[in-house]
């Protein structure tokens, strides 16, 4: 593409790499629970290069380790702000590609619980600091041209990463082999660290702390069409022309805040909005609100929850495949991940959203009713489309926002807020979502599937409230 050069496209890839190992660890332990945990003991070799082939651990041990992923995520996304206005974007990347090779190597040499377990804690925080980095830096390299289009990149790389663990469970889940799955996470991260001398900062931020010069060359860089004149007009003009963009795709009603309402740090002032500010600044809640709803939104739309019965009922359905099931969700998931980076652009953010919202609901109805009437047809295709609904919208569109609505000045801390929100979601749901079908079923099997039609009013009351803010 003309408008961006080839090193242009390597540091996309570069960035994105936090996003892929991000949804690599949503996945590397499930994949490797049976041998991990020792249901699986390979008794003619208990020891291996020194090491144990296995850990033991009973389900709340290995609940326990694995759930330390979102608490590590929720404490590097809390921070992820102060690494981005201190260090800057690639500053903040590097430090999630280092927190992410120390964990996976720590959980990859592990021999105890106590080691695996930090181990998690750690690439949790690296995937809350990289999650919230990833999509400001996107944007900030991106051209006016294909911004949205590469935003959709950060969910295509979660994805592609899940379905990597996937692909390697069924070759390296041995009690010889699992620790390989964790020493390749480490040794990408590596390679990450080793490529950062190359790869240039954000122009945004450089322009915010006064560097003109480094932006320029950062801008020659990125940018095959960059004219050489004032590097701030270009920019002024850039942003101008994505401005007009949204508001001739009527996406936004009118500019988050006006060039008067909108604080100017001096050149060479580091100074950012913080969270307390963000919090009191008037001018700062829509954006702030949008990034939130969005956000909650892709959690209550329950993407784990229907996946949670996919192996049940499809297996059900397709006995013969059971082992394979997981794969191909994975795979539809993948897939269906392309289209809007097509769409984006021609349907508009908010449009794209409301049509997965409303897959997403209809599938939760269909799989509540499938269950609550054994009808295992209907949950098997109901589960189908969600993931489709899920992976053209409610995936890729709120990493995208993001980026958009928020001031460059204060996008670190509103991303901070809104993947906080995301983490905290995530935990809420995964807590409550047990209990309450048991509670709604009162134990009857056939009534399990109530619990989907809670979430199915949840979403809708979520993406409304965001629809609210994110107006026409």
């Amino acid at each position: 593409m003309k408008s961006f050069t080839l090193y242009g496209w390597l540091v996309c890839a570069w960035v994105l790499t936090v996003s892929f190992q991000y949804g690599y660890h949503i996945s590397a332990l499930n994949q490797l629970q049976d041998v991990l945990t020792c249901r699986r003991i390979d008794t003619s070799t208990p020891v291996h290069y020194g090491l144990p082939t296995c850990i033991l651990m009973n389900d709340a041990t290995f609940s326990l380790v694995t759930s330390l992923f979102t608490l590590g995520g929720l404490c590097g996304s809390l921070l992820a702000n102060i690494a981005m206005d201190r260090y800057g974007r690639k500053g903040a990347t590097r430090i999630s590609s280092v927190c992410n090779a120390v964990g996976a190597l720590l959980s990859a040499v592990a021999a105890s619980v106590t080691a695996i377990a930090l181990g998690r804690f750690i690439v949790g925080f690296a995937a809350g600091v990289g999650i919230c980095v990833g999509p400001i830096y996107l944007a900030e390299i991106a051209h006016p041209n294909i911004r949205g289009n590469l935003g959709v990149g950060t969910q295509l790389a979660i994805v592609i990463g899940i379905m990597v663990t996937q692909v390697m469970g069924f070759g390296l889940a041995t009690p010889k082999h699992w620790r390989l799955v964790l020493f390749i996470s480490a040794a990408l991260s590596i390679v990450q660290c080793f490529m950062s001398p190359v790869i240039t900062e954000s122009p945004v931020y450089l322009k915010r702390i006064g560097l003109p010069e480094q932006q320029k060359r950062a801008l020659q860089r990125l940018w095959s069409d960059y004219i050489h004149r004032d590097c701030g007009s270009y920019i002024h003009a850039a942003l101008g022309a994505l401005i007009g963009y949204l508001i001739a795709e009527e996406l936004v009603d009118q500019p988050l805040l006006s060039n008067e309402e909108m604080p100017r740090p001096a050149v060479g002032d580091r100074a950012t909005v913080t969270l307390p500010q963000l919090f009191r600044t008037p001018e700062l809640r829509r954006p702030l609100f949008i990034a939130v709803f969005a956000m909650t939104s892709q959690q209550l739309s329950g993407d784990f929850l229907v996946l949670y019965y996919s192996n049940a009922i499809l297996s059900r359905a397709l006995p013969a495949l059971a082992p394979y099931v997981s794969l191909v969700i994975t795979v539809v998931n993948f897939l269906m991940t392309f289209p809007p980076i097509f769409l984006i652009e021609r349907l508009g953010r908010k449009q794209l959203i409301q049509l997965s919202v409303a897959g997403a609901i209809l599938s939760h109805l269909a799989v509540g009713y499938g269950l609550d009437t054994g009808m295992v047809a209907i949950s098997s295709v109901a589960i189908a489309v969600f993931v489709m609904s899920f992976a053209i919208g409610l995936g890729p569109v709120p990493f995208v926002i993001i980026p958009e609505v928020a001031p460059s000045h204060a996008s670190s801390s509103i991303s901070s807020v809104a993947l906080s929100v995301n983490w905290i979601m995530n935990f809420v749901v995964g807590l409550v979502f047990l209990p309450l079908r048991n509670f709604l079923a009162d134990g009857d099997p056939m009534k399990e599937g109530r619990v989907f039609y809670v979430f199915a009013v949840a979403l809708l009351c979520s993406s409304l409230a965001f629809s609210k803010f994110y107006r026409r």
